[in-house]
């Protein structure tokens, strides 16, 4: 399903972030030229937690770049609280506050209490209330006995604690999250999930987050846009999109573990190994199918554990929608 909006816009009002046709093309020496982002019309509601979704270079964080100002489109043009990028960049930085996955979002030899304070300069914060606002930041994300390091000592998932921080400095209307929980452990992880949900709502900012955590993205995220190849190929509600794939699903528990041999037999299906059982989990739009995989896997000599019918998750969504590996039975049919 493809949402348009195009030359039927007339109003930002109410939106964030607002794309038309969006467009990056990157050359290369052999002329063979790439487009990472392809006319994509794109409207994201204000006050809401939006998950941008693709794979590996769908063009999701280029998408970001060209938001935030780093990097300039082919063509199309992209609104930020309905001011145009490029052409009032001064009024949109303090407005936005940009983690970008894979980049140096803050200086390695400066500590990150210096890291703050520098990048709420830039925003336009001196004095006391920057540092009672650096104060805030680094005790909630747990680095104020750390501030005076340097942020090259720290690990992966500290330093993007660190990019974090920087980028609330200011108090951002709109933030955008590219990977925000990639190095972080899982309590971190989970603190990071609820301080983003707050965000929208609690404090009424916008959110967009890009990250390959389904599970994530479906707890946090009000609606999503799934991009593929540089096109935006859904824009909905998740509940919506979730209701698209609503068929009988089942998730089979056997005690033992299913050895690579056995794997082909059960080819179509998602396979998640336990300690001392396996949970087999697929699409099985016909009782007969059911009971077929249950004799099967009698067959092969796993005692059966339990059968329970569970509902779709965004990840199955995802991957069907994007054409990925196809562990779902009947996905290709799908």
């Amino acid at each position: 399903m493809r949402w348009k909006a195009g030359k039927d816009m007339h109003s930002h009002q109410g939106f964030a972030v607002v794309a038309e046709q969006l467009t990056k093309v990157f050359p290369t020496r052999n002329g063979k030229d790439i487009v990472s982002v392809d006319h994509l019309d794109l409207q994201v509601p204000s006050g809401q937690v939006f998950g941008f979704l693709g794979a590996n270079g769908a063009g999701k964080t280029t998408t970001l770049k060209m938001a935030c100002g780093l990097v300039t489109p082919s063509s199309g043009k992209v609104w930020i609280d309905g001011m145009l990028q490029g052409k009032h960049r001064r009024k949109i930085m303090p407005r936005i506050g940009v983690v970008l996955e894979g980049t140096r979002n803050v200086y390695w030899r400066l500590s990150a209490w210096e890291n703050i304070l520098y990048f709420g300069r830039l925003k336009g914060l001196w004095g006391r209330p920057l540092k009672r606002r650096a104060t805030e930041l680094l005790q909630g994300l747990a680095l104020w006995e750390r501030r005076h390091q340097v942020v090259r000592q720290f690990s992966r998932g500290m330093q993007q604690k660190v990019a974090i921080a920087c980028a609330m400095i200011a108090d951002p209307k709109i933030i955008l999250l590219d990977e925000p929980t990639l190095g972080l452990d899982v309590h971190t992880t989970r603190t990071i999930k609820q301080w983003v949900t707050d965000l929208a709502g609690e404090q009424g900012k916008t959110v967009i987050l890009t990250t390959h955590q389904m599970r994530m993205a479906q707890e946090v995220c009000q609606s999503v846009g799934i991009i593929r190849n540089g096109k935006l190929i859904a824009h909905q509600p998740v509940k919506e999109l979730l209701s698209l794939f609503n068929v009988d699903h089942f998730t089979i528990r056997v005690k033992g573990k299913v050895q690579d041999a056995d794997r082909e037999k059960l080819n179509g299906f998602k396979i998640e190994p336990g300690d001392d059982e396996t949970r087999i989990s697929g699409t099985m739009p016909q009782q007969d199918v059911l009971y077929e995989t249950l004799a099967r896997l009698r067959q092969m000599g796993f005692p059966l554990l339990g059968v329970m019918k569970t509902e779709p998750d965004l990840e199955e969504a995802f991957v069907r929608m994007t054409g990925g590996p196809q562990y779902l039975l009947g996905g290709a049919n799908g």
